[in-house]
């Protein structure tokens, strides 16, 4: 019950520390498959609520949004740079607020109930921790969606999923929001050599 926990755990900490921009929707899409596997996990008996779950992390989370991120990033034609700056000022904080989001679900929980707040808190963290340390467009979406991904696991808390409506629509804010960002990420690149394509031809 606990290993996809830790597979998603691993997925959303080490491209923090050693991830490049461009390796990033691999590690979305790993986080998906982790999350299906813990909705598996957690939904037993696979009901048709569990089914459509994990259809929607299968689709949107591990399939869609990984494509459209990579498709963004390889339109703005940024250099390959590190996700967090490798430096040890922000690997220690990183590592100190890792830590404390463990300590704080730790208190009065079951082993696995504290792992998944621990998993939570910790991805959410470091996605701020992320926000604030690289102002670079496609790393602020990485973190974005890492937060979102971490919404999706903090479910399998809940003593009762969440109704099918509801799971629509983070589907959607999910998917408005990497469609969104991907388009504000890949516009930039795309105006100037529109303008200058409309300025070689007025000189022409």
């Amino acid at each position: 019950m606990t290993l996809p926990l830790v597979a998603f755990l691993v997925a959303a900490i080490i491209p923090v520390f050693f991830g490049k921009i461009r390796s990033a929707p691999f590690w979305l899409a790993a986080q998906a498959l982790a999350l299906g596997w813990n909705v598996v996990a957690h939904g037993g008996d696979l009901s048709g609520h569990t089914l459509v779950a994990l259809l929607e992390v299968l689709v949107v989370r591990a399939v869609i949004a990984p494509t459209l991120l990579r498709r963004s990033i390889r339109l703005r034609a940024e250099p390959n740079f590190d996700l967090m700056p490798s430096n040890l000022f922000a690997w220690t904080i990183a590592i100190a607020l890792i830590v404390l989001a463990f300590e704080f679900g730790a208190p009065a929980m079951t082993d696995r109930q504290a792992l998944t707040l621990g998993a939570v808190g910790a991805t959410v963290t470091v996605a701020l921790l992320l926000l604030s340390t690289n102002n670079s467009p496609p790393a602020q979406l990485v973190a974005v969606l890492f937060m979102e991904n971490a919404l999706a696991l903090f479910e399998s808390l809940l003593p009762e999923p969440w109704p099918l409506p509801v799971h629509g629509a983070l589907s959607l804010i999910y998917l408005v929001t990497v469609g969104v960002g991907g388009w504000l990420i890949g516009a930039p690149e795309a105006l100037p050599s529109a303008g200058a394509a409309a300025v070689a031809e007025d000189r022409a």
